[in-house]
């Protein structure tokens, strides 16, 4: 096992390339509206890059596999800046974030996979959870982050013009900064080096992979849950924002501003979880996700933004104790199965997947001019009945 001192490096690493990537969301979106871009445009932000993740998954574990997880968590912030300068350049927001989607794609898998290497099985628990108050944390200062450059173009230095491109400019030095944590990372060694000797077989292997973990009890319900979980929240972060500017008469930064509750509350709920949810005990946790969906239900009745802040950091509190024991309870599986790489590889490809499907149905919604209210009901509605589904499935495999 390596030292444990390159773990706050891949906290600080996350924490800069998270936080680069969800004010980058903010500039982005800000770019299409300067452009009047269709309405289905920004939720395709996200599903170019949700595709990046589904088309490299059988390739991206196998590379965290086959090098050092710490260089690949380098190289691929690399590669997250190159899309970012990429807005600059005057190339399609969309295609842009799809180059963003391929950094991130591989970059996953190390950064999750690189955990059982630094830290024991008893510790796992708390290790996600840092990874997880990290990532919170840049979410939240992320959307404001954005919000602020936007808000603000005038008034901050100014690299480039047009307020968007200019917060895109000043967001590139993040991800400089992240690469820099990983170097920081101890060198390593490869888990698997002959992982990409036969590059023909690899789709095959990964095939197989998804195969084993689903059909292993424990991972089939966490890899269920956080599928789900994920390809709600990807859905629910556009949702917000048009339902704050719609509903609260906010504008696009003030909007994304608020999401910052959601992210907060993450915080405090995935430190509850690392101080009172044990491994063993991870699936206890899984009725949360009901609670959750009944609190979305909620959203239509909600008209002034201190109730919608409240609410939103509830949902964000509930989320951070259900989903950060279900990420360690894969990993557990995932690691005792297979791979680490190849089976955090697996994880992203089931729940970008599923966020592909959702949030291309939401824009279908929108192109049908579906209203929020209905949208929002659905929503909620699917996440009380799937989790009450995976909740009586738990109990009929008799699963702690």
């Amino acid at each position: 096992m390596q030292s444990r001192r390159g773990f706050p490096a891949v906290v600080a690493a996350q924490f800069f390339s998270s936080l680069a990537d969800n004010a980058l969301l903010i500039a982005a979106i800000g770019l299409l509206m300067e452009r009047q871009a269709a309405a289905w445009m920004t939720p395709a932000l996200r599903l170019f890059f949700y595709l990046s993740y589904v088309l490299l998954a059988p390739f991206a574990g196998a590379v965290a596999d086959a090098l050092p997880k710490g260089r690949v968590m380098f190289v691929t912030n690399l590669a997250k800046l190159a899309g970012c300068l990429l807005l600059l350049c005057q190339v399609h927001p969309l295609l842009a974030y799809a180059l963003i989607g391929c950094g991130a794609a591989a970059y996953s898998p190390a950064k999750y996979g690189i955990l059982p290497e630094l830290l024991p099985a008893a510790r796992l628990v708390a290790g996600n959870a840092w990874i997880e108050i990290s990532t919170v944390a840049s979410i939240l200062l992320g959307v404001v982050l954005g919000s602020v450059l936007l808000e603000a173009g005038p008034h901050v230095p100014r690299w480039i013009e047009g307020n968007a491109a200019n917060a895109a400019a000043l967001l590139a030095t993040l991800y400089g900064l992240a690469a820099l944590c990983t170097a920081a990372i101890p060198a390593g060694v490869a888990s698997n080096p002959q992982a990409l000797a036969r590059p023909s077989v690899l789709i095959r292997d990964f095939c197989n992979g998804v195969v084993v973990l689903w059909r292993d009890p424990q991972a089939q319900i966490s890899l269920a849950v956080t599928s789900l979980f994920w390809a709600v929240s990807a859905a629910l972060q556009f949702i917000v924002l048009r339902w704050a500017m719609e509903a609260l008469d906010l504008s696009l930064p003030q909007s994304g501003l608020l999401q910052g509750g959601v992210a907060l509350g993450m915080v405090v709920g995935a430190v509850l979880a690392a101080q009172t949810v044990p491994l063993h005990q991870a699936l206890r946790v899984l009725p949360l996700g009901a609670v959750i969906g009944a609190i979305v239900l909620l959203m239509p009745l909600v008209h002034t933004v201190w109730l919608a802040a409240l609410l939103l950091a509830l949902v964000g509190l509930l989320s951070g104790l259900f989903v950060v024991p279900m990420n360690a309870l894969l990993q557990e599986r995932g690691m005792a199965l297979m791979h680490t790489g190849q089976s955090v590889s697996i994880q992203n490809f089931n729940e970008n997947l599923a966020s592909l499907v959702l949030l291309g149905v939401y824009g279908a919604l929108l192109v049908l001019d579906v209203s929020l209210t209905p949208i929002i009901v659905a929503l909620g509605a699917l996440v009380s009945v799937a989790m009450l589904l995976i909740v009586r499935r738990r109990r009929s495999m008799a699963l702690p």
